[in-house]
């Protein structure tokens, strides 16, 4: 190998990912690429264009930006670029040039997919570079009061054409037709209001032309059947997330069941971003629990941020809850790589807050496990190993173990289908209290990673049952009013009288926890799936048992009481204290105090209701 290769070679073996590869490899890298000079101001990949070439940047530096012109990245020594368009073969979403006289080493397409496709670590590298150039804009960025995009902007205001839809018995060649007539990158395949697939520009290269296939032939043979669908309510955040997390680039937006629109990973960089995004896609790239931890530590700086934007309680939950999501999946692909392949189903759940979508900051675990009937006993050995790498990762990077072992380490919180059945019927037909607490606790619950339809099996038919059960209703209701808001007769708040906690609020036991437990009965009542409180609430109210009236009541309520813990929580962070959820009411202004009392007031009513409805609860 001459000097110059060798150089080359020296080079990439210190940058990642080239620093994974194998020294054999690395020997043979530097006579696959060519040295390119780039002037400042040169562009090397062009908006809208198709990119068969891999570089990176060996001095100098190089600006990425979106449509609008928008710094996205600026990329210095050893960072790379073009692999966005040589993974999915899609024109280029940015624009490359050189902020200054720049050199680059630049790999044919060709070449790079085999490196690609001999290393796996390698390649994984570059699928999560990819996630990231979607999010383009959220580095740096912060959240405007007056806009907040990410957490503002909802599915359905992101829609910019009607749907282009076909039926199933149409040729690819009439799809593909009606797709270049109606300019647009996708088209659905319908029978009537249901969604049977989409069919997206990609797939006619990749499926059609790249396969040969007969364009005479079904639409139906090239589709992507029962295509990943998102409610049109839902806020263009928790969009990006589920494009994010499912590789997606066409995203169908549906309302009261029907397809409104399609939104694509283009439309998501016409928004104004915010960092919490960026935060999760760290985390995807780290490659042990050390890194997930690092980089869940900027957390509480993030929510701090978004308090002091003025962001919802229900939006920083959300935020919060993403995050959390996020290290659980990391945890787990880090605890199967370590185990190995699942020999079995299994199915991990996460419960309470999180399940609902409203973590806050200091939440502690609250999971279990499903798993298959058939497991045996490898099965079982290999989930009691994963929960004990997936629990204590947890615990490392800031989430504490449940005081109360609601975990899946308990062997109690981690059971067959049949078991978890079993288990149910227990506490639906023998409701002790602790029965009670044990049901109370799952009711709140989401399947998050690994054989969901152990999950859905499960909920279906436990959620049936509980709402036929008067008792257990009754004897839930009566649980949600013990938690008696803390309010004195004369409307004075009834502080903690001794202890750590001495001369302040809980907002959490009389105050949030009593709003979840009370919407969560009375969604059990109206036969709701819904976990997130706010929409339990609307449920109820559409079911009759809450007035519409009440009902905002009551979510207004939440919402203040949640935004009075969370102002305490970012204040705590900035003074270098743990986040909690007791308040001194001298530290707030007599506006809160009145709005606080306002809202405990509201709580206490809807208990008053609850009770006079289930009269177990007035026992």
């Amino acid at each position: 190998m001459d000097v110059e290769l060798h150089e080359v070679r020296d080079f990439l073996a210190v940058n990642p990912p080239f620093d994974q590869l194998p020294d054999a490899v690395l020997d043979e890298l530097p006579a696959l690429m060519t040295t390119r000079y780039v002037r400042r101001g040169e562009e090397i990949l062009t908006l809208g264009e198709p990119n068969d070439e891999f570089y990176v940047i060996r001095s100098g530096a190089i600006d990425l930006r979106d449509e609008g012109d928008n710094l996205v990245e600026r990329a210095a020594e050893g960072s790379s670029m073009g692999t966005v368009t040589l993974v999915d073969g899609d024109p280029s979403t940015f624009r490359a040039v050189a902020s200054e006289d720049t050199l680059v080493l630049v790999m044919s397409g060709p070449d790079w997919h085999r490196l690609a496709g001999s290393n796996t670590a390698f390649r994984e590298f570059f699928l999560g570079q990819r996630r990231e150039r979607v999010r383009g804009a959220l580095r740096n960025a912060h959240l405007a009061d007056s806009g907040m995009a990410v957490l503002r902007t909802r599915a359905k205001d992101m829609v910019r054409h009607a749907i282009v839809e076909t039926t199933a018995d149409a040729s690819v060649r009439e799809a593909a037709r009606i797709m270049a007539d109606r300019n647009v990158s996708s088209i659905l395949v319908m029978d009537g209001p249901r969604i049977l697939g989409i069919v997206t520009d990609r797939d006619l290269r990749k499926r059609v032309v790249a396969a040969g296939l007969d364009t005479s032939d079904s639409v139906s043979s090239v589709m992507t059947p029962d295509p990943t669908v998102v409610a049109a309510e839902a806020v263009a955040f928790e969009v990006l997330l589920l494009m994010m997390d499912g590789q997606i680039h066409h995203l169908p937006v549906v309302e009261s069941g029907r397809p409104i629109g399609v939104i694509t990973s283009t439309d998501l960089v016409r928004l104004e971003h915010a960092n919490p995004v960026y935060l999760v896609r760290d985390i995807a790239t780290q490659a042990d629990v050390a890194g997930v931890a690092k980089v869940t530590s900027r957390l509480p700086q993030t929510v701090t941020r978004l308090v002091s934007q003025d962001a919802t309680a229900d939006d920083i939950g959300k935020v919060v809850t993403a995050v959390a999501d996020s290290v659980v999946r990391k945890i787990i692909a880090l605890a199967e790589a370590d185990l190995g392949r699942p020999p079995v189903p299994y199915c991990w759940m996460v419960l309470g807050s999180q399940a609902r979508g409203e973590s806050a900051l200091g939440s502690d675990q609250d999971n279990a496990i499903i798993l298959a009937d058939d497991a045996g006993p490898e099965g079982e050995r290999y989930v009691a190993a994963l929960a004990e790498k997936v629990v204590a990762g947890l615990e490392q990077c800031g989430y504490p173990r449940c005081e109360g072992d609601v975990m899946a380490t308990n062997p109690r919180w981690r059971q067959s289908l049949s078991g978890w059945r079993k288990e149910f019927s227990r506490w639906l037909h023998e409701p002790t209290s602790d029965a009670l607490l044990n049901a109370a606790i799952f009711f709140d619950a989401r399947a998050l990673a690994g054989d969901t339809t152990l999950f859905t099996d499960l909920y279906r038919g436990v959620q049936a049952q509980a709402q036929k059960s008067g008792r257990f209703l009754g004897l839930m209701a009566a649980q949600a009013v013990r938690h008696e808001p803390p309010l004195g007769f004369f409307r004075g708040f009834v502080l903690q009288k001794e202890g750590e906690h001495k001369d302040t609020l809980n907002l959490k036991w009389g105050g949030i926890g009593a709003v979840q437990e009370t919407a969560r009965v009375l969604a059990l009542a109206a036969g709701s799936p819904a976990m997130r409180t706010h929409d339990r609430i609307t449920d109820a109210a559409n079911a009759h048992l809450l007035t519409h009236e009440t009902a905002t009541d009551l979510s207004d309520a939440y919402e203040f009481i949640s935004y009075v813990r969370l102002e305490h929580q970012a204040k705590a962070v900035l003074d270098g204290r743990s986040p909690g959820n007791h308040v001194n009411p001298d530290t707030l202004s007599s506006l809160d105090r009145r709005h606080l009392r306002d809202a405990f007031g509201v709580v206490r009513t809807v208990q008053g209701q609850v009770a006079q409805r289930y009269p177990a609860a007035r026992i």
